[in-house]
């Protein structure tokens, strides 16, 4: 996993959202390969409740209008991880979601130490390798008509029991095209109609 694309890359920024928020992209070697560290939200949330993401959340005024501060604050808050020991690398373009946040993804290199999980918003912790993040048998992608992107491609990432989907996965199409050799497909897998269940 080269992250040099990532530092390079010149993201796109979404203005004049009326709710702004970040997450982090922890990147971290495992016996010797690279990671990905995403949290399962508890299911008691009101938003994405039991859904994978990226550690983050949104802007407080403490921050000080600086998003990377965010991502690092919520970070440590959700997951434990102290902001000095992550290495920012760069970031990926700002993400628009149906809960009127402008989301912006930072990535960072943190060290693989004992996580300490926020149980009032996180279930788990989970850390997938980036080589079955990238092995095409665990993708799939759909396109479907969505009530407020319009026509959209949908993508799924199963590993180990877990799907990385929704924002996150269209953040991680961004990273793991940026930092690997892999490329998203050119074909969906299927297209569905707009009520139809999701493969999750």
């Amino acid at each position: 996993m080269d992250l040099s694309g990532v530092t390079r890359h010149e993201p796109t920024s979404v203005e004049g959202a009326s709710r702004r928020a970040a997450v982090l992209a922890p990147v971290l070697d495992r016996d010797g390969e690279p990671h990905l560290l995403f949290t399962k939200r508890a299911d008691h949330l009101g938003e994405h409740a039991g859904q994978m993401s990226f550690p983050g959340g949104g802007e407080e005024p403490s921050d000080e209008n600086d998003l990377q501060a965010t991502a690092l604050r919520e970070a440590h808050e959700e997951i434990g991880l102290t902001p000095t020991d992550v290495d920012v690398v760069g970031r990926l373009d700002d993400i628009e979601t149906v809960t009127n946040y402008s989301v912006r993804p930072f990535v960072g290199r943190v060290p693989d130490v004992d996580f300490t999980p926020d149980e009032r918003e996180v279930a788990e912790i989970v850390v997938l390798s980036v080589a079955d993040l990238t092995n095409l048998d665990n993708y799939e992608s759909e396109r479907r008509d969505h009530p407020y992107y319009g026509d959209i491609r949908l993508h799924f990432f199963h590993v180990d029991g877990y799907t990385v989907w929704g924002a996150t996965g269209r953040m991680l199409v961004q990273l793991l095209e940026l930092a690997t050799e892999w490329e998203m497909p050119p074909e969906v897998d299927r297209v569905v109609d707009p009520d139809a269940d999701y493969p999750v």
